[in-house]
């Protein structure tokens, strides 16, 4: 199974293979808010060897609770793409919003959620956690 997407003006592509769709969840933190200018940030969590790359992206390295994220976008649109963290090694957290036919990605959890704009109602029987879960939980919930 195969998903590929691009940046808003498509210098750079993505291509995804992967065995099964990768599971998708919500992050409502602040970072995420202002990094994508909405509510919250849909992501997919899938294997750094699964994500392939064309067109040179430019990089972004924060330091954030003793963990190091590392935001890859277009080097020239600057639409954010993905981002590999020393909280998930060997992972990359694709942005769902980059891909075609997002549409069809339903979260399946949703993350710091005590940040999350109160007009945002979230569905009953989705996993969710005030703020970041256990690298366990988080797992069990993303299946």
């Amino acid at each position: 199974m195969g998903f590929t997407g691009q940046c808003h003006c498509g210098y750079v592509t993505l291509e995804i293979e992967a065995q099964n769709l990768p599971p998708l969840y919500a992050c409502h933190c602040l970072d995420c808010q202002r990094w994508s200018g909405s509510a919250f940030g849909l992501h997919l969590l899938c294997g750094a060897s699964d994500v392939r790359v064309t067109g040179e992206t430019a990089t972004y390295a924060k330091e954030h609770r003793g963990q190091t994220s590392v935001q890859y976008a277009c080097g020239v649109c600057h639409t954010r793409l993905f981002n590999e963290t020393t909280a998930a090694p060997g992972m990359r957290v694709v942005r769902a919003g980059v891909l075609e036919g997002a549409e069809q990605f339903v979260p399946v959890a949703h993350i710091w959620t005590r940040r999350k704009q109160p007009w945002l109602a979230l569905p009953e029987g989705v996993a969710q956690w005030e703020e970041s879960p256990t690298p366990e939980a988080f797992a069990n919930a993303l299946g």
